[in-house]
């Protein structure tokens, strides 16, 4: 449940406590009382180029070149295999007991994680800092930087498979009806697929049944897709290995024209939105029964480092650090994303939203966007390290600019 903060807490609360304890810096907040940043113009292009996006073939090429060069820091192995035949890969860094894990491009068309976990990974393989040396000894780090290749070589949000193909894989669904969030084609292109993160279920044991489907957005999900299932088993095998998944951090895109509606940059179009899982009303009340595990505090603590530490990083008046909250009514439920399925088995999870799917803004912005992501993971993996980002209060997550959507509109 959303807890009202005074707003009088705002210029206090984005202090740089955590940025400097976690990132080793001093950040001068901006005041509260300002003038409003002009309004920007937000241009989509008419046919936008995402040629510079790292592809499939170009991510095997980097993840061989970092697991290479890292000389036994960094292990790339295979995840699973998509219904095209195109392998999923993970990468490991580091082995301290506190487990990070990272997904990128489970949306096709939402590329910016997976450029900022290259380098994440890159910099955890190669560097001598000690800094970095100290998060491999305190951090497991776990990327899946592309995990949906098949809906990226189409530039879409869907993976691709077919009725038929799941049914084939699961022969008790012949005859259910199709799950809801399967879908015969998918941004304007003629090919069947999942909306993957519709495609989870907090029981990590659940086989698919008949009488499950269609089932509906509030619901969790099936577990159908080869790319939603090799998640799984990852974390899984992480939580046998370690115990406990300590975060999950899914990363994404949203759409190209937001503004921030509050806070210092009232009128600015948004960098990125950042989020908790939506379970409902009452911060998930109706699943506390059966998962007790469910912190919902432990998310917003760690949404709450990814933003401090993009503010350290960047300063309160750069277009870097316009971060928000991400869209979150109450009534906007859905147990079958990654991100509300895993937080119900113990794990603190966070949503990361940059500004513009690749099919609308391609390009514009890459490099901007892909340092504000690499700096809000850094943040979390550091503030989870050190224990910084568990002493913070998870209320002053909701001091965190809005972006138009706090009141539910009819």
């Amino acid at each position: 449940m959303r807890k009202p903060v005074p707003a009088v807490r705002r210029s206090a609360t984005l202090s740089a406590a955590l940025a400097a304890s976690v990132l080793g810096v001093t950040v001068a907040v901006a005041p509260a009382a300002h003038a409003t940043p002009p309004i920007e113009t937000c241009q989509v292009p008419e046919n936008p180029s995402w040629d510079g996006w790292t592809n499939y073939s170009e991510l095997v090429r980097s993840l061989q070149s970092i697991e290479r060069r890292s000389h036994g820091r960094v292990d790339v192995e295979k995840a699973g295999r998509t219904t095209e035949g195109r392998t999923l890969w993970r990468a490991r860094a580091g082995n301290g007991k506190k487990v990070v894990l990272v997904t990128s491009a489970i949306h096709g068309n939402e590329r910016t994680g997976t450029e900022a976990l290259l380098q994440i990974l890159n910099r955890l393989g190669t560097s001598q800092d000690p800094h970095t040396r100290a998060l491999l000894r305190q951090v497991t780090f776990v990327a899946m930087p592309m995990v949906n290749p098949d809906g990226g070589e189409l530039n879409r949000r869907a993976n691709v498979i077919s009725w038929n193909q799941v049914t084939d894989r699961f022969p008790q669904l012949k005859g259910a009806p199709k799950a809801w969030y399967h879908s015969e084609t998918g941004d304007g292109i003629a090919k069947p697929g999942f909306d993957l993160n519709r495609d989870f279920n907090p029981d990590l044991n659940y086989v698919p049944k008949a009488s499950d489907l269609p089932g509906e957005q509030t619901d969790a999900g099936f577990f159908l897709s080869p790319e939603s299932r090799a998640i799984r088993d990852t974390y899984v095998q992480l939580r046998r290995e370690k115990g406990q998944v300590e975060a999950y951090i899914d990363l994404h895109h949203m759409g190209p024209c937001d503004r921030l509606t509050s806070g210092p940059q009232a009128g600015k179009l948004i960098s990125a939105a950042i989020d908790y899982p939506p379970l409902g009303v009452e911060d998930g009340a109706k699943y506390k029964k059966d998962w007790p595990k469910l912190d919902q505090d432990k998310s917003r603590r760690y949404a709450l480092a990814a933003a401090k530490g993009i503010y350290g990083k960047y300063g309160m008046n750069q277009a870097e650090s316009a971060i928000g909250r991400y869209v979150h009514p109450d009534e906007r439920e859905y147990a079958g994303q990654g991100r509300s399925a895993l937080a119900l088995n113990g794990t603190g999870t966070v949503l990361f939203e940059v500004r513009g799917q690749s099919d609308d803004l391609g390009e514009q912005h890459k490099e901007v966007f892909t340092a504000t992501v690499r700096t809000g993971v850094e943040s979390i993996m550091t503030g989870v390290a050190t224990g910084a980002a568990d002493r913070l209060d998870g209320d002053e997550f909701f001091t965190l600019p809005t972006y138009g959507w706090d009141s539910p509109k009819p």
